[in-house]
């Protein structure tokens, strides 16, 4: 399956280059309807939850704010070898949760009014609670994330990560598990979307299962985002 769908409301026209490039325009409430992006084992709602204005205010008060991890915190284990992160990272969520990512467990800080007002937003908008928060910063387009899956074992099966955007747009990148690397078994186009400013990205099962996402470097990009991707995880038993 080389394509995908982006499914809009009746009614409704628009951009997004064909279903090639979604991204929403404004409307004067702030908010736009939802695109479903549909593929094979691919399940994602986006919309702009944030009016400019609004999203312009919480990204500032995100700088303010957030207090990002430093030292040992801010390296990942990959493929035996420790490297730094290339982009600030932290977790905030409710108390006793932790989440291993990449060879580092990671405790949450507690939840500063910002992130719930976030938080609350989602939850009002789609129904879905979330109890932890991973808060990635890219001071510019050389900043990125590689291809990863949301699928740690900490995650509610089944769970919906959301997955919030302030300041700059940039590329985010679906490729199928079966299309990667030299020993591909199939011919998928990836998928490419612009996550803008105040925008939100529902990614539902089973996406994470069958689906790698990442944030490739641009150059070209010279201001910061924050992305915040909200998950519901349970407490692992420790061995």
């Amino acid at each position: 399956m080389d394509k995908y769908v982006v499914k809009r409301p009746p009614g409704e026209t628009g951009g997004g280059g064909g279903g090639k490039r979604p991204r929403a325009e404004e409307p004067a409430s702030g908010q736009s309807p939802w695109q479903e992006i549909r593929a094979e084992g691919l399940s994602c709602d986006y919309r702009l939850l944030f009016g400019k204005a609004e999203a312009d205010e919480i990204f500032q008060q995100l700088e303010e704010e957030v207090e990002y991890f430093e030292g040992d915190m801010t390296k990942l284990h990959v493929f035996g070898k420790w490297h730094d992160i290339p982009r600030k990272q932290v977790t905030y969520g409710d108390p006793e949760l932790t989440y291993t990512y990449s060879g580092v467990t990671f405790s949450p800080k507690p939840w500063i009014p910002v992130l719930n007002r976030i938080r609350d937003r989602i939850t009002l908008d789609t129904g879905h609670t979330f109890n932890f928060v991973l808060i990635n910063r890219y001071k510019d387009g050389g900043d990125h994330i590689g291809e990863h899956r949301d699928d740690e074992r900490e995650l509610v099966p089944r769970s919906p990560i959301a997955s919030v955007s302030f300041g700059a747009c940039r590329d985010f990148v679906f490729r199928h598990c079966d299309s990667r690397g030299k020993n591909a078994t199939r011919h998928i186009k990836p998928i490419k979307l612009q996550l803008a400013h105040g925008s939100l990205l529902m990614m539902k099962y089973p996406t994470n299962v069958y689906w790698y996402h990442s944030l490739p470097t641009r150059k070209r990009v010279l201001a910061p985002r924050i992305n915040l991707t909200f998950r519901k995880v349970m407490t692992i038993a420790k061995k």
